[in-house]
Formats: structure tokens, C-alpha cells, sequence
């Protein structure tokens, strides 16, 4: 686990994956025996005990968060891994891109330096710096703006190539969509954009209520400008919006108490890397409290999250990918448009809906990508 022993999310992942064993036979200290490390988001100690895990030697490691399934990864190759908690299948879906159409395989022609700031923008900058020191061929940033900002900060030479929801224009990022110029290209995903229509799709979902709420995290660059465009929506549709801002884990409850107290009937979870990776924590407070939620991926309806609406993360990360090959190859970052996604998932847990007495509309069902049941 790359989150700390006494952490709650950590401890909630930890309770349902014994739940899950045990529902196959399998009971820890009974037949079969666990072993289990807590890195706290130690980088260091998450590769020190995957190195732990490998020397024992195990029948098969489960990793739970991408870190920590890239440090299994660079110990062993041979030993089962199990993941959970990850960007994944989307990660695989990069490296997937990188193989085939450009000709790059991990461990063969090309190798990965990963580098994770667990949610903690203010690391990202030495660890950009890192990157640049080690002289990387390309930096591909992922989860949002703030790390390509961090890494366009850290060099004008080395070429870039992001996969974030922020508006590279507004960043400063490049000088127009068609032709970058500069290091940096890669794919934007309509984060602001989208939030507008999650609104929408909340409204829909739940017409009764007077009052949503929005959460944004007041650490990402795009937070301001998140919050003025659902404002400004949410005035044309005659709709009130309570804007709640969290940047920690226990922030985030904080402001489950405060939307309760005020009255609010929804909640739009802004999209965000640091609420993206915590999935479990979103599920359990929405399930504690009965709050019908709307996020920007469907990685939170997939375990157990109300609905979802987005672009594409699998597709996404492939058009980085390829960009990131053809940068290999030796394209210009400043030659390549900027791409946006041409595909968007609108995804419905209707177990989850069951679960606070939510009956979804049969026309926002129909519309639906996905209806997990």
C-alpha cells in the first residue's frame, strides 16, 4: 500500500480486498498468509519493499496504487502482480501505443523513469527537475496542468508531451492548438468544458434539488477557472451552486459535513488528480451521507461511484502515446497540434443509484455508454 497504516482510504481498500478473498474461500492466517507493507508515499520505500516482496519469493503480489504496481514492475517480471486502485487499464493503453505503431517496447528499446507526487503538487517541481537532470529523451506529464508546468518550468529543450484536462493556451503551454511551438504538445481533454456538461447531466439526474455542490481543489491551476464556468452555467439554468474547495484527504470530509449542513442535494466532483486517486474515499462518503455525485471519469463508477461523464482516458493516453513515438522518432513537439478527445463516456452505476433510493430517468439511462448493474 503506497498510503499510510493508519490511513482511512488505505484501511477501506485493505477491508474490501479481505472481504473479496474471503468470499472465494480464502481467510489470512487460515490458508493463505499476507504480507503487507505501507509506504506512506515514500517513494523510496514503496521500491524497497517490492524488493521485499519479490526476495520472499510470493505466489502473488497485489499493488495497490500506480506507484507502487511501477516499482513491482521494475522488481519483477516473473511473479503474478494484481492490481488495484490504478490509472490502469489507461496506463496499459499508453504503453500498448508506444509498442505498436512506433516500434517501442519497455525493457527492449525503450525504459521508463516514473515519477510520483502522490497528489502533492508542491513536489512536482524537483521531481521534474529530476527528470531533467537524468536527461531524458521526452517527458510525458499525466494527471493534469500542474505537472506540465512543472515540467515545461524545468526545461525549454527536452520535448513534452502532456495528457491533462487544463487548457495548454490558458497555461501559457503553447502559442495556439495547430501549431504549439516551443517543447510541448499532447492531448487536451476539455476539463473546463466538460464540467459544464456534468452539470447538466447532475441537473438531470436529480431536477428536484435547489442547491448542488462543487468541490474543487483550490492547489490545481484550473481551479478558478473551473469554478466561474459553472458558475456563470449554473446562473443561465436558474441553478444555485454551492463551491466547496479541499486539497487533503480530510478537507475532503470536511466539506461532506458542510454540503449536508447547507442543504445541497448533489454533488460535481471537478476533475482533479488528487481526487481522481482517491476513489474508495469519494465512494464511502457519497454512500455515508446519500449524495448522488457526478465525476469526471468512469474509474469511480467502476467501484462503485453514482456516474461518470468524460473523455475517454484509454483513448487519451493511446493519442499520447503515439505522440510520445513519434517525438522518438525525432518529430518537433512544435509541428504536432494539439489533439482533443473525438471520444466521451457517459457511465451509470445503477447499483450505486439503488443504494441511496436514487431512481435514474429512463432517458438519461438511454443515453448512457455504460449501465452497470
Amino acid at each position: 500500500m503506497t498510503t499510510a497504516a493508519d490511513d482511512a482510504e488505505g484501511q477501506a481498500r485493505l477491508v474490501a480486498f479481505l472481504q473479496g478473498l474471503q468470499e472465494f474461500g480464502w481467510s489470512a492466517g487460515r490458508n493463505v498468509r499476507i504480507d503487507i507493507r505501507w509506504s506512506a508515499g515514500n517513494a523510496d520505500d514503496t521500491r524497497k519493499y517490492a524488493a521485499e516482496w519479490v526476495a520472499l519469493p510470493p505466489d502473488i503480489i497485489l499493488a495497490s496504487t500506480t506507484p507502487a504496481v511501477a516499482a513491482v514492475l521494475q522488481a519483477t517480471r516473473t511473479v503474478p502482480i494484481v492490481f488495484a486502485a490504478v490509472a490502469d487499464p489507461v496506463g496499459a493503453g499508453f504503453v500498448d501505443s508506444l509498442a505498436r505503431p512506433a516500434g517501442f517496447v519497455e525493457g527492449q528499446n525503450v525504459r521508463f523513469e516514473y515519477r510520483w507526487a502522490e497528489g502533492h503538487y508542491d513536489r512536482l517541481q524537483a521531481l521534474a527537475m529530476e527528470l531533467v537532470d537524468r536527461h531524458v529523451a521526452v517527458i510525458v506529464p499525466i494527471g493534469g496542468g500542474p505537472a506540465t508546468v512543472a515540467a515545461k518550468a524545468a526545461t525549454s529543450t527536452i520535448p513534452i508531451v502532456f495528457n491533462m484536462t487544463a487548457d495548454p493556451l490558458e497555461l501559457g503551454l503553447v502559442t495556439s492548438l495547430n501549431r504549439p511551438g516551443g517543447n510541448v504538445t499532447g492531448v487536451a481533454m476539455m476539463g473546463v468544458e466538460l464540467e459544464v456538461k456534468r452539470l447538466e447531466l447532475l441537473r438531470e439526474l436529480v431536477p428536484a434539488f435547489a442547491l448542488i455542490a462543487m468541490l474543487i481543489n483550490p492547489s490545481n491551476a484550473q481551479a478558478e477557472t473551473q469554478s466561474r464556468e459553472v458558475q456563470k452555467a449554473a446562473r443561465a439554468l436558474g441553478q444555485q451552486v454551492l463551491v466547496l474547495s479541499a486539497s487533503t484527504e480530510q478537507e475532503i470530509e470536511t466539506t461532506f459535513a458542510t454540503l449536508v449542513r447547507e442543504g445541497a442535494g448533489a454533488l460535481l466532483v471537478g476533475a482533479d488528480t488528487f481526487f481522481t486517486s482517491l476513489p474508495t474515499l469519494f465512494i464511502l462518503l457519497t454512500a455515508r451521507h446519500a449524495i448522488p455525485a457526478i465525476y469526471p471519469w468512469k474509474g469511480h463508477v467502476d467501484v462503485g461511484g453514482l456516474m461518470s461523464y468524460g473523455a475517454s482516458l484509454l483513448d487519451s493516453y493511446r493519442q499520447a502515446g503515439v505522440y510520445t513515438g513519434r517525438v522518438l522518432k525525432g518529430e518537433k513537439p512544435a509541428d504536432l497540434p494539439v489533439l482533443q478527445p473525438t471520444k466521451f463516456e457517459l457511465v451509470i452505476n445503477l447499483k450505486s443509484a439503488r443504494a441511496i433510493g436514487l431512481e435514474v430517468p429512463p432517458t438519461l439511462l438511454a443515453r448512457a455508454d455504460e449501465v452497470i448493474e
